[in-house]
């Protein structure tokens, strides 16, 4: 979680338990060996509203932040924007390719080269797949961020060539 001065708010999405509703896919990505697949696409919504109130939330803060109306709705709509793409990215799409493929190929080895029951062979697949969200958590958020600063965020700074990118 990221530290933040004693004058300064705590980020109720980055800061807090919160934060963890976005890695709820991953979770149901380690469990659809076991568990009906809707209850895994629900974990889909659960992390797409994290990403939504995110988003919102930090469009929020930049209309508060710009109150001199200069360029208002562009900065609004870059902070919606940038933490949307990046929340949908970091957080729901490729780590929940990443666990999926991780899960179905462990599920696939262990019934080749074991003979462990079915049951048992599930139950590691979902436990190979929880244990694997710590370790691809930080390579996923860096190569989202190299993506972003080398693609879509190039394009905010070319309106605003003397200000940082978004954080």
């Amino acid at each position: 979680m990221a530290g933040h001065s004693a004058a300064e708010e705590p980020d109720l999405y980055r800061d807090t338990w919160v934060r963890y509703l976005g890695y709820a896919n991953e979770v149901g990505e380690s469990f659809r060996a076991l568990v009906p697949k809707s209850l895994v696409w629900a974990t889909y919504g659960v992390a797409t509203a994290y990403v939504t109130a995110d988003a919102a939330d930090k469009g929020r803060k930049a209309a508060q932040a710009n109150t001199n109306g200069l360029g208002h709705t562009a900065d609004i709509t870059v902070a919606v924007v940038d933490t949307f793409v990046w929340q949908a990215l970091a957080s729901v799409a490729i780590p929940g390719f990443t666990i999926n493929r991780i899960c179905a190929t462990s599920l696939y080895l262990m019934g080749r080269v074991t003979h462990w029951p079915l049951p048992v062979r599930k139950w590691a697949t979902t436990a190979i797949g929880l244990s694997a969200i710590p370790v691809i958590i930080t390579p996923i958020d860096r190569s989202v961020d190299y993506l972003m600063d080398s693609s879509l965020r190039k394009l905010y700074n070319t309106h605003k060539p003397n200000e940082s990118r978004p954080t």
